[in-house]
């Protein structure tokens, strides 16, 4: 492993940046949205109950049926609580300890670009091998013959984010069943982040690849309630895997991470298995009144943004802003209007970055409306 190519996120480097000149922190994808009564109460009643201690590997039953209850109903994935769910330190956890279960050091891993960068570093820490393809701007239409001619004889698995972070693209079912066909063709692994999978627009419909036959014998599910509950903190994540992995990517989890912290995982729990369906219509239409704003104003200014499907983070064109690349770009911007973004060329390994950077507008209207104003000094 290059551990040259293991440095701190270009997301936190603008955090800290912003935090220098007191701005308005658009760049991290931290939800400062209020945590919800039954999600807080149920880890109250955890703690005063005395789970304190260690749970299963795989999570504690009360999470672990409530997560089969919900994916089996929302994405239609066919799942038991006992052989197919493990709870992480958040989906960064499932992610960690799935790969590290399934590939071995040398393996080769497709990922589309622009991609997050954590799931590229994770790919970078556990010795594989990043191959890209690029998503075809502004569409982000996936380039099948791209995508074909990218697999070798090392190749064992692709990696996709939906709805996504950093584009906002939600993978069609047209485009999942074709790479059902190339993963079943090529004997591959598909690793799905589906962690916004409630943040949806137009009346989108967010599709598991899981859920489709051709590939739920294939497809690792990653997920959390990070993004959901806004609650980033509490790291509790999960993965849900065929039966045949379950053991093995359930003891990596366990020496790596132990278990997610139990009293929190009883408050997810408990919103799992209360929360209405009001909750999470909620989050469309708030989301969608926040995405519809920010990129009104980018338009107007003249930063053309690429219309997220789902997810909270917008890319917008730079190429008017002063700077030879997208961090210098970024932090033009942040001196003229203190609103912080994250450089594009975070999200791709090509230069197809450096004219664009991604704010996230997972924010509480004041906010993004303070921010919104100060980004039309840019006009």
């Amino acid at each position: 492993m290059d551990k040259s190519k293991l440095t701190q996120s270009e997301i936190r480097n603008m955090s800290l940046e912003c935090d220098k000149v007191g701005g308005i922190n658009l760049s991290q994808g931290i939800s400062n949205l209020g945590l919800h009564p039954l999600i807080k109460e149920g880890a109250f009643s955890a703690i005063n109950q005395g789970y304190n201690y260690y749970t299963r590997f795989d999570g504690v039953d009360e999470l672990r049926r409530a997560i089969a209850k919900k994916s089996n109903s929302y994405n239609e994935i066919k799942c038991s609580s006992e052989k197919n769910i493990i709870v992480s330190s958040g989906a960064t956890g499932a992610l960690y300890s799935s790969l590290l279960g399934l590939l071995n050091r040398g393996d080769e891993i497709i990922i589309f670009e622009p991609f997050y960068g954590y799931h590229l570093n994770t790919i970078y820490a556990l010795g594989l091998v990043p191959v890209f393809v690029t998503l075809e701007l502004p569409s982000l239409e996936i380039n099948f013959e791209q995508l074909y001619k990218s697999i070798t004889k090392k190749t064992k698995a692709i990696l996709i984010c939906t709805p996504s972070n950093p584009s906002g693209k939600i993978f069609t079912k047209q485009e999942l069943l074709k790479i059902g066909e190339i993963v079943n063709e090529k004997n591959l692994f598909l690793f799905s982040d589906e962690i916004y999978e409630y943040f949806l627009y137009d009346d989108l419909k967010h599709i598991s690849p899981a859920s489709l036959t051709s590939l739920k014998d294939r497809t690792i599910t990653i997920s959390g309630f990070s993004k959901t509950y806004s609650i980033t903190g509490w790291r509790i994540g999960y993965c849900i895997v065929p039966e045949q992995f379950y053991e093995i990517i359930g003891h990596i989890n366990d020496l790596i991470y132990v278990c997610g912290p139990s009293p929190l995982q009883f408050g997810v729990a408990n919103g799992l298995d209360n929360l209405t369906e009001d909750f999470y219509n909620n989050i469309k239409e708030s989301f969608t009144k926040k995405r519809n704003l920010i990129s009104g104003v980018l338009k107007d200014i003249g930063l053309d943004p690429i219309i997220p499907e789902g997810a909270y983070y917008i890319l917008a064109n730079v190429s008017k802003i002063n700077g030879l690349t997208s961090k210098e770009k970024a932090m033009n911007i942040l001196q003229k209007t203190k609103v912080a973004s994250v450089p594009g060329s975070a999200f791709y390994n090509s230069n197809g970055g450096e004219n664009m950077v991604r704010f996230c507008f997972a924010k509480e209207d004041y906010e993004l409306e303070n921010a919104c104003t100060n980004l039309l000094k840019l006009k």
